[in-house]
């Protein structure tokens, strides 16, 4: 095991020597011209307020803050209606929708609406429960569980795992807002096709409350960050480290590798996202699945076959997210913040994008669809992300690398190699299972391509909220989004990371904001839902 472990970072060292040492070619360029804005971006997004002596990122704050309030003011509806959830995905509750009054057409008078276009929107929409968890999950079950999980683990302990599930459980109760306010001011045309999400809720549901103004200035400014969103986070980070996993995992090298793995996937997902919301649910409800079992299973072996130090692990988590070790920098804060961060950038809760994706749905019941989006941080943090991070912190028992040591998002291996993010964690499987960085791999490109699909429809959203619904439009828009999936495979993590971590944790202030306002529809709706599934439980 261990003499395959150092051919593998010998590998990979050779390939990074290989490249640095010669003239710089196109994939170097490109990274050149990027790194100073992507530096500069997270710069003003991340920008500190100190605690304790230690910055804090202000997004994280408001983040934790607006997480635990929404989670006491439901009732932690993140735990008691957990069963009632997946009773929903399940479609126990099917016959309410067909049992639903017929509404007359609700025409809301912004954003270009026009009487006499839009359907009735309680009643119609393009996808069922499980599409729409299955859109969204594409969307946030991505490779933040697989490299970014690496990333919080090498720089911040094994105690990360800690605050990394705490913000995922807490993160289930805002999602649960954010997705009751995606379908309750969805807009649904005369063909039925879906436009919702926080530019929608935030533009009609503070007009509502005497804040038209505010409401459409917030929408804006979100669906601009959407928009670079979906250009870096949900697509250029994809796309990045899956060509990290195909390079390392084949030993490829040469100047312009990154990005002619990257001309690839823009075809293949070109492919689809020409169809739409339909034909992304018809993919990712098929995807995700596949590679939930592939990458689960790979893990839940690893972790039962050594499950005589899991017990150890376990002690490790929860007495180093208070107590880290001394190499981590900013002690218990740094490994909260470490944890909370990439929790954040993977559940995306708060962000209000899979909002985007659950409008879509086919209720009438708004909080039908909000219970349904709190399965989502369960399934991506605390499931998924929490056994990444056991098979890392498993691989690294015998110090394998340095925690704490990351210099440009690679840790320090103790060959005196750096490497990080899902090199980190391809190594960790291969350590257990000879061959399985190849499954990895093939779990990775799916991880990628099905977020790659899903992000494409909330940025398109977006970009139609900005500039209208033609299909000059969204030609424009696909075009654009395929040229970043070209550029994130060729510039370095470090580069992609600053500025995808920047743009997702940005959509948080102008949607934070709105959820903190709108609230109190939510809790009418959830009520009006709960009481018609206690009528069912009598009859």
């Amino acid at each position: 095991m261990g003499t395959l472990l150092i051919s593998n970072l010998q590998l990979l060292s050779t390939v990074q020597r290989i490249a640095s040492s010669t003239e710089k070619g196109l994939d170097e360029k490109i990274n050149d011209g990027f790194m100073p804005f992507a530096v500069w971006w997270e710069k003003l997004i991340l920008s500190e307020v100190e605690l304790f002596g230690i910055g804090i990122p202000l997004v994280l704050i408001i983040l934790i803050l607006g997480a635990l309030f929404f989670t006491l003011y439901f009732g932690f509806v993140n735990i008691r209606h957990f069963p009632t959830a997946i009773q929903v995905v399940r479609g126990k509750f099917d016959e309410f929708e067909k049992e639903a009054p017929k509404l007359k057409p609700v025409v809301h008078e912004v954003d270009g609406d026009l009487r006499g276009t839009i359907k009735d929107e309680s009643q119609l929409g393009e996808v069922n429960h499980f599409q729409a968890l299955a859109t969204a999950v594409s969307g946030t079950v991505g490779l933040g569980n697989i490299a970014l999980v690496a990333v919080a683990i090498s720089v911040g302990g094994p105690g990360a795992t800690f605050w990394m599930v705490l913000a995922g459980l807490l993160g289930m109760s805002t999602k649960f807002v954010e997705c009751t306010l995606g379908v309750k001011y969805r807009d649904i045309d005369s063909e039925g096709k879906v436009f919702g999400g926080p530019m929608y809720y935030l533009s009609r549901g503070l007009k509502e409350k005497g804040l038209g103004y505010f409401g459409k200035f917030l929408a804006i400014v979100f669906a601009v960050l959407c928009v670079g969103a979906s250009f870096g986070g949900g697509n250029a980070f994809q796309s990045n480290q899956a060509a990290a996993q195909i390079i390392g995992s084949f030993g490829l090298s040469g100047h312009a590798t990154g990005s002619i793995i990257g001309l690839v996937f823009a075809i293949l997902a070109g492919i689809v996202i020409i169809g739409g919301i339909k034909r992304i649910a018809k993919v990712t409800e098929k995807v995700v699945p596949i590679m939930a079992i592939l990458y689960v299973g790979a893990a839940l072996f690893i972790i039962f076959s050594k499950i005589e130090l899991v017990d150890d692990v376990f002690r490790l988590i929860l007495s180093e997210a208070f107590e880290p070790v001394a190499t981590i920098s900013g002690g218990f804060v740094g490994v909260m913040i470490q944890g909370f961060r990439r929790a954040a950038f993977s559940n995306e809760a708060g962000a209000g994008s899979a909002a985007i994706a659950h409008s879509a749905v086919n209720t009438a019941y708004p909080a039908s669809e909000g219970l349904v989006g709190l399965l989502e941080p369960f399934i991506d943090t605390v499931l998924i992300c929490s056994m990444t991070a056991i098979v890392i912190i498993l691989f690294n028992m015998d110090g394998t690398f340095v925690y704490g040591n990351v210099v440009n998002g690679q840790a320090l291996f103790n060959d005196g190699s750096r490497l990080g993010g899902v090199n980190i964690t391809s190594l960790a499987f291969e350590s257990s299972i000879k061959g399985s960085s190849y499954l990895l791999m093939i779990a990775v490109c799916m991880f990628a391509f099905s977020t790659i699909l899903s992000w494409s429809y909330y940025g398109l959203q977006a970009w139609k909220y900005l500039f209208g619904r033609g299909k000059r439009t969204d030609l424009t828009y696909k075009l654009l989004f395929l040229v970043f999936t070209v550029l994130g495979a060729a510039i370095t993590l470090d580069a992609v990371i600053k500025f995808s971590d920047a743009m997702i944790l940005a959509l948080v202030f102008p949607n934070m904001i709105g959820l903190l306002i709108l609230f109190p529809n939510v809790k009418k709706e959830f009520a009006n839902y709960l009481s018609l599934i206690k009528k069912s439980k009598l009859k």
